[in-house]
């Protein structure tokens, strides 16, 4: 398997890099270059030598902080942060222009709200201007727009939809999907995903995992919460790396104040910790499955359940036991079962109305007249979340 790693990684010819707070600035909210400079040189070198990159950079708001000389807990107000971002962005994009010039690499900045992924129109459009940018050897520089979007994640279950992405590790793995990524780096302050070594008695995580194939439970649990000057932290990036591998894609947690970092990933090298592909899935299901927000939640009966996991059929509104949340014809749902357990996700035919009206016909499979029910969910639109 670290022979697979490797082959992959010299292979991917189209590359989402993305660099934390941690990195980008310092403790007072200032660019560090000394850090930032070896990963332009190594982003420069891999476009030189042929291979298409994307950066997802963090630290608007870290710098527009130092810039406007105000304290970290002033941060704890949204309004100050989206002001920070206005005057970070700016001084984040100078300071990149300054550094990829050194190498003649031209860079455009491109800020995106939760919109850009979950209307389907935008999200193409998005694909289509990447591309024209890196067949052009432009780097694009990608980042939220933090003054403008106030995007948080929700449950499903508490709210009437789930946000696509807070952060920049999802980000970085959704720009990866959408473009159909070889590989996504994501540059952090340590080492890896950490463990305790075998025997150790204090249980401290310095032991790097060098290679996974599964994301379980038990790897879930070693990832921590968000660091001190970021919104993301270890779990994030292992939700990033989920969202990698179910998209054929290798996933790699590395340190990036190692200024050699990139250059040993890219020639094969075993750093950090890499997450092998798992399956490919493709253009607008991976859409559905990660990009679109979705809108609202139906509880499907066992029959129904079955129907989708095992007999891969369209989701009949007489299916559905209960509707949760409103939601519009062409928006994406959540399918549940009796338990909650998301099953699939999938595009509605119809409203939230029409489909609890539907719903209440039990007994049968058929409405008046011996007409078929309606389908709620036609099967090419449906994305399996169970292993049937």
């Amino acid at each position: 398997m670290d022979a697979e790693r490797g082959r992959l990684l010299r292979a991917a010819r189209r590359v989402v890099i993305k660099v934390g707070t941690s990195t980008v600035t310092g403790a007072e909210g200032e660019f560090y270059p000394e850090r930032v400079e070896p990963i332009a040189r190594s982003i420069a070198a891999l476009m030189k030598a042929g291979r298409q990159v994307v950066l997802v950079s963090s630290g608007a708001v870290g710098l527009g902080r130092g810039w406007l000389g105000l304290h970290r807990s002033r941060l704890d107000d949204l309004v100050t942060k989206q002001a920070c971002a206005a005057v970070g962005q700016s001084l984040l994009m100078d300071a990149y222009k300054g550094l990829f010039s050194k190498w003649e690499i031209k860079i455009a900045q491109v800020l995106l709200t939760e919109d850009d992924f979950t209307n389907w129109r935008r999200y193409s459009n998005l694909r289509r201007t990447m591309e024209k940018l890196t067949g052009f050897g432009v780097l694009p520089i990608v980042n939220e727009n933090d003054t403008v979007s106030t995007a948080e994640l929700e449950s499903v279950g508490q709210g009437a939809r789930a946000a696509v992405f807070s952060d920049n590790d999802r980000l970085a793995a959704l720009v990866m999907s959408g473009l159909e990524a070889d590989a996504l780096v994501l540059l952090t302050n340590v080492d890896g995903l950490l463990r305790a070594p075998e025997g150790a008695r204090n249980g401290d995580l310095t032991e790097v995992i060098p290679l996974v194939s599964e994301i379980t439970p038990e790897l879930k649990a070693l990832g921590a919460g968000p660091s001190e000057s970021g919104r993301g932290g270890m779990r994030t990036k292992l939700e990033a790396a989920e969202i990698a591998m179910n998209c054929g894609a290798t996933a790699v947690i590395a340190n990036g104040s190692r200024p050699d970092t990139l250059e040993r990933l890219f020639a094969g090298e075993s750093i950090g910790t890499a997450f092998l592909p798992v399956k490919r899935m493709r253009g607008k299901r991976r859409w559905i499955a990660y990009a679109a927000g979705v809108r609202g939640r139906v509880v499907v009966d066992a029959g129904a359940q079955r129907a989708i996991t095992q007999g891969k059929a369209s989701l009949l509104a007489s299916g559905i036991t209960r509707v949760e949340h409103s939601f519009e014809p062409a928006d994406v749902v959540s399918i549940v079962d009796a338990e909650g357990r998301e099953i699939a996700r999938g595009i509605a035919n119809c409203d939230s109305e029409a489909a609890e009206k539907f719903s209440r016909k039990k007994g049968t499979r058929r409405g008046r007249a011996g007409a078929p029910s309606p389908v709620l969910v036609t099967r090419d639109n449906i994305v399996l979340f169970e292993k049937p």
